[in-house]
């Protein structure tokens, strides 16, 4: 219901080019698992943010009680299904651990997961690319 966020999310989609096939989706378990063209994953922190949302782990209380291990599995199953795909996949994801230590147990979660997702997804990828202000770093 954020009218900005909306404005943003549409002017990427015009970005897009036309010939490309979308499928606007936070479901990336079974299309890796399926057959099929190359995939652009754009990108892995909203995938993160999506499923924290799932399961109300931006809630300190609720995150200890069985987020958390939703959480976990959730991760476990995409980097699972990202090992074993026969897909060329690319991803796009964002680097939070460089910026400000956040000043809420949500966004130091939030910052945790998404640095232990990027490194799980790495760790099974054949290459990673490190872009910063435009320039790129094979790693």
């Amino acid at each position: 219901h954020d009218h900005e966020w909306s404005e943003r999310v549409r002017r990427h989609q015009d970005q897009r080019p036309r010939h490309w096939s979308t499928l606007e989706t936070t479901d990336l378990v079974p299309l890796l698992g399926s057959a099929g063209d190359a995939l652009l994953v754009d990108c892995l922190t909203l995938w993160l943010t999506r499923v924290l949302d799932a399961h109300d782990a931006w809630d300190d209380d609720v995150w200890a009680a069985r987020a958390e291990k939703a959480v976990a599995g959730e991760v476990d199953a995409l980097v699972e299904a990202w090992r074993t795909t026969g897909r060329r996949v690319v991803a796009v994801t964002n680097e939070v651990g460089q910026g400000v230590v956040p000043d809420t147990a949500a966004g130091r979660r939030f910052r945790d997961v998404m640095g232990r997702l990027n490194t799980a997804v790495a760790a099974v990828t054949d290459d990673v690319l490190w872009c910063t202000a435009g320039r790129v770093t094979r790693l």
